[in-house]
Order: structure tokens, then C-alpha cells, then sequence
């Protein structure tokens, strides 16, 4: 038969191991008391006897038999809790207040035994008592028995051993009754766990486990659990919003390139078009695509890594110079003004390549989104910290306040940038340079409305400095 959940759960099987632990415990304990309990009785007991039997025999040395016999008559007339007997040498009964000796081994020196004595109590029945005595021999060749009846300190051992029983009973069951108050409370902490990640496990991604506020560690997997949900909430509203973005991003050009296919296919079977012209521009096309696939592997790589591949110092200043030299001609043509302030001797530890990549994004997104007669400012300086950053400021629409943390995602693009041509990958992969190279991308307002366009962006990568 299957036992109910909470005689399975873990505090449960524990209560009952420290109780099992307990129990041994306390038997070992229960055992030490009783045997010095029981030896120290002995002890006194022997000490009494021996105590009693010097008296005696100092007696006989000085009165002889009769003088011990008087002695003897006199203590049991008196009464007490000690039994004598004087015997002669033939071990025949002369004096004492038993018939026979219980020592049942003399071996004609002082011998010490442990006897039962039999009484009869107020109601008549019989009762044996534990008693111990010695039996010595007498200068004169006969014999002297002294018992004491050790039934009290037994009965007084018995009583509190059978306390000490009765408390490690009711602590048992103090115990077990603890086991499962404990292990109802872990079992309903527990099961508003397993129901929580039951539920996201089933698709509910809202489903949060509920934190007591009592501080303590369920309370601390319950946070815990939450923020892991909270993530993955985000990452699975991201891919989401990756597929929609994908399937938006994508579909015009993969439409576009279906359309001048068949269009070429159709021309070149009537002999009216060069299919080659049509052909290369599907080739741009697919080239497109490609370029955003490769974005994306490129950022799962970083991402996965932790870290850039191939990292060593390299000064970033003559990056700078040659992406500035670079980007002069392109911004020329699209009339707007480039300009470069590159300070000297900025050593940087980490991949050229990819932080040519993350740069050039920059330069580039701020070319597209800046008008015509517009401007575009490239910075590399070392900061006060040390820091080295790249910074690329222009004056084109820039990035609300409340989108900046957005745009860095993947596949994430304003809507005023809908028109123009992109994945939404650039500022991700951006970002995900920075995080490999253990740096930041911060992104700010530019100069503020220049014409009919603003305030502009600054888009700012620090890295540490090598």
C-alpha cells in the first residue's frame, strides 16, 4: 500500500532518522545511568558492610565469642537493614538474625556475593529483594556473615529509569508529532512550487510561484524561480517577436527575389530579356539574407562563448583613423558631414575584428538614419576611468528613452525605420561585442534638433582598457 505524500516527503524521513538517532542516544545514556547508579549502590553498600563487619570483628578480638554473640543478639533486637550470622567452624548457625548463610561458595576467605532476600510486606505477599553480603572467617575457626538489603536503591534506580523512559517516550512523540508539522509546511511550500513550474511546464508562462515573506530558503528558490521564469517569458516573447520581425523583414525581399525569378524565367523563354541582369539581382537579394543569417550566428557565437574569440591588444585609435578614413567617402556622397576626433595610444585587449564590426554598425546606422546636410561625429578617447570608448553622435531622428533598452534586441526596429533597408540586427550585434569584450553600449540623446530633424543619437561602446 502506498503511503500518503507527506510520510514520503524528505523532512519527514529525516525527523524520523534524528528521532532513530535519539533513541539510540538516549538507551546508551539510559544504560550509563543505570550502571552507575547500580555500581555506586553496590559501592555503598559494599562500604556499609565492611564498615559493620570491622566492628564486629574489633569486637571479637576484644570479647571473644560471647562478646560477639552479645553484639550480635543486641543489633537484631535493634533492627535495621543488616543481616548477620555467627557460625561455627563446621558453618553450623549460632547467632544472627537469618537461619543459613546465602553465600552458597565460601571458599574459607572473605567472600562477597549478590542474593535475593525474601520478605513478606503489610499485605502479606512475598517479595525478593536484591541484597549483597560477605562472609569472613573468625580467628577462633569459626565464621561471620554481614548482608545489607539493597532493595530501596534498586527500587529507587528502577523509578528513575522508568522516568527517563516515559521522557524519551513523550520526546518521540513530541517528535514525530514536530516531523509532521514540519513536513506539511515544506509540503505545501513545495507543492506551490511543483505547481508553478507544473503550470509553465504546460504552457502557462504567467504562472509565478508565490513568495511567503518568511526570508527563508523557499522563499529564496521561490525568488529565484520567478526571475528564471521572468526570463524565460522574455526569451520566448523575443523569439516571437523575432519570427514576426523575421517574417516582416524577410518576406519583401524574399518576394522580391521569387518575383524577378519568375519574371526572368518567363523573359528568357520568350527571348525578350537578359535573364543574366535579372539573375544578378536575385543574387543581391539572396546576398541580403545571407548577411542577416550570418548577423545572427555571429551574435549566437558571442552569446554562447561568454566571451570574443582571438583576443589581443591592438590600439584603437588606428581602428578609428581607418573606419573614419573609411566612411569619409560614403558620407560625402550622401552630403553629410564626417569628422573624427581620435585621441593617440589607446591600447584595448580583445578581437580587432569584431570590434571593427560593432564600430562600423554604428557609423553606418548613423549615415542611414542622418539626412542630408546633417552630421556625423566619430570620438575615441580614454576616459577618466581608463576606460577606452568609441562614441558615433549625428543629428538624425535618434532613439526615444523608453526604446533604448529595446533596440538593442534582435530584430527590434522603430517604426520610423521601417522604410529603411535592415534586419534589425545592428545595434544587437553591437551590444553582444560589448558583452563579450566585457564592456557596455550606451546609447543617448545627440546635439539636440538641428533643422527639421533631432535630437539626433549617441551611441557610445566602452571597453575596458588593456
Amino acid at each position: 500500500m502506498r503511503l500518503p505524500s507527506l510520510f514520503r516527503r524528505t523532512p519527514f524521513r529525516l525527523t524520523l532518522l534524528f528521532l532513530a538517532l535519539f533513541a539510540l542516544s538516549a538507551s546508551a545514556l539510559l544504560a550509563y545511568i543505570y550502571v552507575a547508579t547500580a555500581s555506586e549502590a553496590r559501592e555503598r553498600a559494599e562500604n556499609e558492610v565492611r564498615r559493620e563487619v570491622a566492628a564486629l570483628e574489633s569486637i571479637y578480638r576484644a570479647q571473644g565469642s560471647d562478646g560477639l554473640n552479645a553484639a550480635l543478639v543486641e543489633r537484631t533486637l535493634r533492627g535495621g537493614p543488616f543481616l548477620f550470622l555467627m557460625s561455627d567452624r563446621d558453618g553450623n548457625p549460632v547467632t544472627g538474625n537469618i537461619s543459613e548463610s546465602p553465600i552458597t561458595g565460601f571458599t574459607g576467605r572473605e567472600t562477597w556475593e549478590d542474593f535475593r532476600l525474601s520478605q513478606t510486606d503489610e499485605q502479606g505477599r512475598v517479595e525478593r529483594r536484591p541484597a549483597r553480603g560477605v562472609e569472613k572467617p573468625l580467628a577462633g575457626g569459626g565464621r561471620i556473615f554481614v548482608g545489607l538489603d539493597i532493595g530501596d536503591s534498586a527500587a529507587h534506580l528502577g523509578r528513575i529509569t522508568q522516568a527517563l523512559w516515559g521522557a524519551g517516550a513523550l520526546v518521540v512523540l513530541l517528535g514525530l508529532a514536530g516531523g509532521l508539522l514540519i513536513s506539511r509546511g515544506v509540503e505545501r511550500a513545495m507543492g506551490d512550487l511543483n505547481r508553478a513550474v507544473a503550470a509553465v511546464r504546460d504552457g502557462d508562462l504567467h504562472a509565478r510561484a508565490p513568495v511567503r515573506g518568511a526570508k527563508d530558503e523557499f522563499d529564496e528558490l521561490a525568488i529565484n524561480l520567478n526571475g528564471m521564469l521572468d526570463r524565460l517569458e522574455a526569451s520566448v516573447a523575443a523569439i516571437r517577436h523575432a519570427g514576426d520581425a523575421v517574417a516582416h523583414d524577410l518576406r519583401s525581399p524574399l518576394t522580391r527575389m521569387r518575383a524577378k525569378l519568375e519574371v526572368a524565367l518567363i523573359d528568357a523563354e520568350a527571348g525578350k530579356a537578359d535573364a543574366v541582369a535579372a539573375l544578378e539581382t536575385a543574387l543581391g537579394e539572396a546576398d541580403g539574407l545571407l548577411k542577416t543569417f550570418n548577423t545572427v550566428l555571429a551574435i549566437a557565437r558571442l552569446e554562447a562563448a561568454g566571451e570574443a574569440p582571438n583576443r589581443q591588444v591592438f590600439d584603437a585609435a588606428e581602428l578609428a583613423r581607418d573606419l573614419a578614413e573609411l566612411y569619409q567617402y560614403s558620407a560625402e556622397e550622401h552630403g553629410i558631414d564626417f569628422s573624427a576626433e581620435i585621441q593617440k595610444g589607446l591600447p584595448v585587449m580583445g578581437s580587432r575584428e569584431f570590434m571593427a564590426q560593432a564600430l562600423a554598425n554604428l557609423i553606418d546606422n548613423a549615415l542611414k538614419y542622418t539626412p542630408s546636410g546633417g552630421a556625423v561625429m566619430l570620438r575615441a578617447r580614454r576616459k577618466a576611468s581608463g576606460e577606452v570608448e568609441f562614441s558615433v553622435t549625428d543629428t538624425g531622428p535618434g532613439v526615444p528613452e523608453e526604446d533604448r533598452e529595446r533596440v538593442v534586441q534582435r530584430f527590434v526596429r522603430l517604426e520610423n525605420s521601417r522604410t529603411e533597408p535592415g534586419s534589425g540586427l545592428g545595434l544587437s550585434l553591437v551590444a553582444a561585442v560589448a558583452r563579450a569584450h566585457g564592456g557596455r553600449l550606451e546609447l543617448d540623446e545627440g546635439p539636440g534638433v538641428v533643422g527639421d530633424t533631432g535630437p539626433g543619437l549617441r551611441a557610445a561602446l566602452v571597453f575596458p582598457a588593456a
